[in-house]
Parts: C-alpha cells; sequence; structure tokens
C-alpha cells in the first residue's frame, strides 16, 4: 500500500483521477454515441531553441519543418477538403526574427496559424505584463496574430505548464494573478492543459470551461465551470483541455497516462485516437461536436522526426478511414478555429462547425487559406 500511494503521488494521480472515473460512469460516456463532427486540433509547444542550442541549429530545426510539413500533409483532406492545420505556440522568450520569419511562411501557405507561448520565472505582474507586451509587439512585425478592435488576440499555452503560479515551490511564475492579466493583453483562451503527470495538472478534466471566484489566487484556474449551451460568454479566459485518461498501452496489459502527448518515441496513432475520441470534451448539450485537442514538442529532433515522418502521415490517413467508417465528419482546425466553434455552441448554434472557424476571432492578415 505504501508503495502504490508513492506511485500515486509520484504520477500526481490523486489530482484529477478521481474526477475521470466519475465521469467515466456519468452521461458523457452514453452522449458519445451523438458525434457527427470531431474537430482536431494540434497545438506545438514549438521551441527552436530548446535544449539551449545555438542558433545555426535553431534555424536549421525550423528549416526542416518550413520543407517538411507540407509535404507531410500533402493529399490529406478532411471532410471540408481541408488539410490539416498546424499551430504554433512560439515561445516569446526565444524570439528571433528570422527563426519566427520562417515558420511565418507555412502561415501564409494555410498550413498553420501562430499562438502564443512563454516560459518564465520569478516574476511581478509588472515584470510579466513587459514580457508578454515584448512578445506581441514581435509577432506583430509578422502579422501572426489576428487584430480585433485594434487589439491583437491570442490563445496562450504556459511554459513548464505553471499557468497562474501552479508550482508548490513556486518556480517557473511568480504570478498568481496571471488570468485577468492574459485577458487584458487580449488572450481569449488558454491551451495549457493537460499537464498530467505534472503537479499543475488540475482536477476537472476532459471539459471545455470558465474560470469563477478569485482570479487573483494561486493556481484559479482550479475553480472553474464546464460551460454547455446557454453559458454566457464572460471576459475571462476559456479553457480549452484536451483529452486525459487512463488507457491501455497499445499491444499491452499495462495501463498509462494518456495525455495526448505525442513525442518522437510515442508518436500519434489510431489507438490513441480512439482513447481521445472517447473522451469525448465537448461544450455540454452539443455533444455531437466532440473537440480533440492534442500536443507535442515538434522541433526537437527526436520528436521533429516522427511529427514530420511515416509515423505521423500513417496516423492521419487511418484517423481519416476510421471517421470516414464510422460515419463521423473530420475537421481540422487551429486553436483559434476551435475555440470559435466552442463559443458558437454556447451560443447555442448546431449544425456544420465549419460555418463557425470564423465566427468572432478572425485569421491574422497573414495566414493564407488553403483549402
Amino acid at each position: 500500500m505504501a508503495s502504490l500511494a508513492r506511485k500515486l503521488e509520484e504520477k500526481q494521480l490523486h489530482r484529477w483521477v478521481g474526477a475521470w472515473a466519475r465521469d467515466r460512469l456519468s452521461r458523457r460516456a452514453r452522449d458519445a454515441e451523438s458525434i457527427t463532427d470531431v474537430l482536431f486540433c494540434l497545438c506545438d509547444h514549438h521551441e527552436p531553441l530548446w535544449g539551449g542550442e545555438p542558433r545555426e541549429r535553431a534555424l536549421e530545426r525550423v528549416e526542416r519543418w518550413r520543407t517538411g510539413y507540407p509535404k507531410l500533409v500533402r493529399g490529406l483532406e478532411d471532410a471540408g477538403g481541408r488539410g490539416p492545420r498546424h499551430t504554433f505556440f512560439y515561445p516569446g522568450d526565444h524570439y528571433d526574427p528570422d527563426l519566427v520569419e520562417g515558420l511565418a511562411e507555412l502561415a501564409r501557405t494555410g498550413h498553420g496559424e501562430f499562438e502564443v507561448h512563454l516560459h518564465h520565472e520569478n516574476d511581478t505582474a509588472t515584470t510579466l505584463r513587459a514580457m508578454f507586451e515584448e512578445t506581441l509587439e514581435n509577432f506583430g512585425r509578422h502579422g501572426l496574430l489576428p487584430i480585433v478592435d485594434g487589439k491583437p488576440r491570442w490563445c496562450f499555452i504556459h511554459g513548464n505548464w505553471c499557468l497562474a503560479n501552479a508550482r508548490a515551490d513556486g518556480r517557473h511564475c511568480g504570478v498568481d494573478d496571471e488570468l485577468p492579466l492574459l485577458w487584458d493583453l487580449g488572450c481569449y483562451a488558454d491551451f495549457t492543459f493537460p499537464s498530467a503527470p505534472d503537479e499543475s495538472q488540475p482536477g476537472l478534466v476532459n471539459v471545455i470551461a470558465q474560470p469563477t471566484g478569485d482570479l487573483r489566487r494561486r493556481r484559479s484556474y482550479e475553480r472553474a465551470e464546464p460551460v454547455r449551451v446557454g453559458t454566457r460568454r464572460r471576459e475571462e479566459l476559456l479553457f480549452v483541455q484536451g483529452p486525459l485518461a487512463l488507457a491501455r498501452r497499445q499491444g499491452s496489459l499495462r495501463v498509462r497516462i494518456e495525455n495526448g502527448d505525442l513525442q518522437g518515441n510515442d508518436p500519434p496513432t489510431l489507438t490513441r485516437f480512439r482513447s481521445w475520441l472517447a473522451q469525448h470534451v465537448h461544450v455540454a448539450g452539443r455533444p455531437e461536436w466532440s473537440f480533440i485537442k492534442v500536443h507535442t514538442h515538434g522541433s526537437p529532433e527526436k520528436n521533429a522526426f516522427a511529427m514530420l515522418g511515416e509515423p505521423t502521415r500513417r496516423f492521419h490517413e487511418e484517423m481519416l478511414a476510421e471517421c470516414k467508417e464510422r460515419g463521423l465528419r473530420l475537421h481540422y482546425v487551429s486553436a483559434r478555429e476551435m475555440v470559435n466553434v466552442a463559443e458558437a455552441a454556447m451560443a447555442g448554434e448546431s449544425g456544420d462547425p465549419r460555418a463557425h472557424f470564423d465566427r468572432r476571432v478572425p485569421r491574422a492578415a497573414v495566414v493564407g487559406d488553403r483549402s
């Protein structure tokens, strides 16, 4: 028992597995039978300088994606005839105009969109605001973020998962009231979670939610309520979670934490897709629209060779075939488009989600239209 307790604490399972188990026993599993449309979003914590590599290596990494991604997705088409959309959550602390410009070409050709990622530590609200403002100004030089009412609008993933000063030791953030700061600067949605087995993982899983209570408190994202049809969109971040579950390892009786993390030694597979779909992340009352948000760190070589190679190409082909066989319409979406569709569901919209891809936040001016 002591060994089991240590294992549970090491993997931080106590933070979320109870909620996940209750969810599996709830109406959600039965609602999954109502799915007609699957919205698939791949969010990349894209860090060319990962590992402290020199600029020359970072430029090589960017070039690998600039040339390799169009080849990877050539000929792949979803239910609307669109190819995959890659969302680059680029870290402001890795900004270099040449690195960003190399990836910006993929946005111009309609292969992807840009959002904000940031690693920071020992900050105050004042110093963090300055970091975000600098990041937004840098991205603005490349035209990578949508502008609404004269203000950049963007989604966010926190570096090291530490949203709202999540860690008990205070590392990798320092700002308890990070959520209202993000909103004030134009951020409208957070894509940080799931983060399991990290200690920042919230107890609420497999939902799209809005925060409640005092947003100045540490880990204020823990206090959130799932959105549903008829929920008013408040002037606060929308939390878009990816699937989180305990699942069988492919070809094994062993159980794994399935958190949607795509790596070189754990690439996307049809088995994993089925697990993601089974978690049925959706807006309550609109079960026919199912949201799958997965993530990767696509820049380091150990992951890039899988993400740009045969394992990922095979996954897309199998996922498309699986959806067609099951009578599901698969839609490749960016993070921005996923939020727009979620807000449409909250507003009571139904039917074809493609009608809502640009509902409230439009594409950045630089983003091409690749059908």
